[in-house]
């Protein structure tokens, strides 16, 4: 016997525990876009709670148990059918909302959301793409927003729409550089894996993969509920 086939065989039930854990109970993913700049950076690992909504038969989508319900400005993942791939997005209307977007203006029935200036330095890619930095709030979901100046969406207004029983509209937090419900629909929530409040480690992709230990455990929104900014509509 191999030593590989006898590691295998010694650790068998070690390996089953971790498939069973990481499927069901809590798992960590690496973002490889920047689609929810600047709050979750390319090359972040990011904890995921697996068991956040609901309790599911490991290695599937069925829900054993509803374990609390989503909530806006939750960070999840995503296991769409309309991407084909995980999707990391922001929840931003719930079930039975009327979302619009208005020039990258957030409006939630009817009404807008608030946006404070932040300091925030220049980030990864603002060199080929100037950005703005907002301070977006809309009740208690705060965080910070990234605003293309030189490459503007063309769906930077989108809307109104009517959010489905049992379904979510989600974006980025790059708004002008995001696939998300604006391009694929609403979610419907058995394809929401889980939620990510914490970053597991970082690696810096432009630079030989050189850890980013500042961003090591931390908080996703830290910077967001930090902001001493003033609020404007």
């Amino acid at each position: 016997m191999s030593t590989f086939r006898k590691l295998l065989t010694e650790n068998k039930g070690t390996i089953a525990l971790m498939i069973v854990f990481r499927s069901a109970i809590a798992d960590y993913n690496v973002v490889p876009s920047g689609s929810m700049l600047p709050t979750v950076m390319i090359g972040d690992r990011i904890l995921v709670d697996k068991m956040a909504y609901d309790l599911r038969l490991p290695l599937t989508h069925i829900s054993l148990l509803r374990m609390g319900e989503p909530q806006r400005g939750d960070i999840v993942t995503v296991d769409s059918r309309q991407a084909g791939e995980l999707l990391v997005k922001r929840i931003v209307g719930l079930p039975g909302d009327v979302v619009e977007l208005r020039d990258n203006t957030l409006y939630i029935n009817g009404q807008p959301a608030s946006y404070g200036q932040t300091a925030l330095p220049a980030q990864s890619g603002d060199g080929v793409d100037q950005a703005a930095y907002r301070d977006e709030q809309f009740g208690p979901m705060n965080h910070l927003v990234r605003l293309s100046q030189s490459h503007p969406s063309l769906h930077s207004s989108f809307g109104p729409v009517v959010v489905p029983a049992d379904h979510y509209m989600m974006l980025g937090d790059n708004r002008d550089n995001s696939m998300d419900s604006r391009y694929f629909g609403f979610f419907a929530r058995n394809e929401l894996m889980g939620r990510t409040t914490r970053i597991a480690f970082s690696l810096d992709t432009d630079n030989a993969y050189r850890p980013r230990f500042e961003r090591f455990g931390r908080l996703l929104d830290k910077s967001a509920q930090a902001s001493p900014a003033a609020k404007q509509q």
